[in-house]
């Protein structure tokens, strides 16, 4: 198994290592449920942006199996001889699995640029070129930044932060340049909301980076453990279950402009099914 040991800290207090337990559990619960409503609201929306969903609740049971895994190493990591746990939490000899996280998001970044795209229900060869540009980008711009996160030393970390973030400029010129000329295809009903997809994915994914220069700012030691965990977890909760939310919204306000005789069925059936 491979060990991120960039930055660990020796003890946590009891505070502490609740609001990341605490925190972990949040965000199993938020990706978790988020996945199985988008499976079970399929048939809400026409069959053309069903794909959207699959690929959105796909990215949230991916975070919450990795979210399981994370939970269950940080109890491993930390524990205490306290009676009723409320001592100081030591590092035990298991090391906080740091890379659990980039084998998430190296699986997940690039899907949820796919369910973007999917959900845009855009020409095909207009698909296929955006995912040929977006994909590969996302997927270097986690692997560059992933030696930064073992790194120990300030130089190290900058250089792969500086060489990571290449092809998130990159990603930014094809998601704000080349995407917005097919913007004008959607219908106006959608237009400020896909619009505003965008903006949410590229803000969401600030928290990243500044979480990942901690070390740099010179914020360290448990307090900035805590802060890394939490910002990196709130980060994928509204990256991955918020995100895949509004893109069931976007899906299903497309499916009532295209098809209004769907959209009048689907919602009698669903207030059938309530009563």
């Amino acid at each position: 198994m491979i060990v991120a040991q960039g930055i660990q800290v020796n003890e946590l207090s009891s505070g502490q290592y609740d609001s990341i337990y605490n925190l972990f559990s949040l965000a199993i619960a938020s990706l978790g449920f988020t996945g199985l409503f988008l499976v079970i609201s399929q048939g809400r929306v026409l069959k053309r942006y069903r794909n959207a969903l699959i690929v959105s609740a796909t990215v949230c049971f991916i975070a919450t199996y990795h979210y399981f895994r994370i939970f269950n190493n940080f109890k491993d990591s930390y524990q205490t001889s306290a009676q009723g746990g409320r001592g100081t939490f030591t590092l035990t000899n298991v090391e906080f699995n740091e890379a659990y996280r980039y084998v998430d998001w190296f699986l997940t970044v690039p899907l949820l640029l796919v369910e973007t795209i999917a959900v845009l229900a855009l020409a095909k060869a207009v698909q296929k070129s955006l995912l040929f540009k977006l994909v590969p980008a996302s997927a270097l711009m986690i692997a560059l930044g992933y030696p930064g996160e073992l790194a120990t030393d300030t130089a190290t970390r900058l250089i792969w932060g500086t060489l990571s973030t290449i092809p998130f400029l990159y990603l930014l010129y094809v998601l704000f340049v080349e995407l917005s000329k097919s913007l004008d295809r959607q219908p106006p009903e959608v237009r400020g909301t896909v619009s505003r997809l965008r903006i949410m994915l590229v803000g969401l994914w600030g928290v990243y980076p500044i979480a990942y220069l901690f070390p740099v700012f010179g914020f360290d030691g448990s307090n900035a453990f805590v802060a890394r965990q939490v910002g990196y977890s709130l980060a994928d909760i509204f990256a991955k279950a918020a995100f895949g939310l509004v893109i069931f919204k976007i899906a299903r306000m497309k499916s009532e402009v295209e098809d209004p005789a769907f959209a009048e069925q689907e919602d009698t059936e669903v207030v059938h099914a309530a009563r």
